[in-house]
């Protein structure tokens, strides 16, 4: 996978070295428990940037991911409004 560009929101290095053992220690339980999970496959660091990300956002028109495709709202809609 291809490292992305960083959002302001994102974790530093530091505050990540807080949580990372925490939510380790979570997936390593529920894998535990035998809930027939299967391996995981997003990275826990991403999941916390992407709750981080829309929680400050609100997913704010200036805060549309880099790599979505960008439309003016007057592109999307036909000249009589429909």
């Amino acid at each position: 996978m291809t490292p992305r560009r960083a959002y302001r929101t994102d974790l530093s290095d530091a505050r990540w070295t807080l949580i990372e053992p925490i939510l380790a220690a979570w997936r390593a339980a529920r894998s535990e428990a035998g809930l027939g999970l299967s391996k995981p496959v997003h990275d826990l660091r991403e999941i916390v940037n992407a709750i981080l990300y829309v929680n400050r956002t609100g997913i704010a028109w200036e805060y549309l991911p880099h790599d979505s495709r960008r439309t003016r709202p007057s592109m999307t809609t036909t000249p009589n409004g429909k």
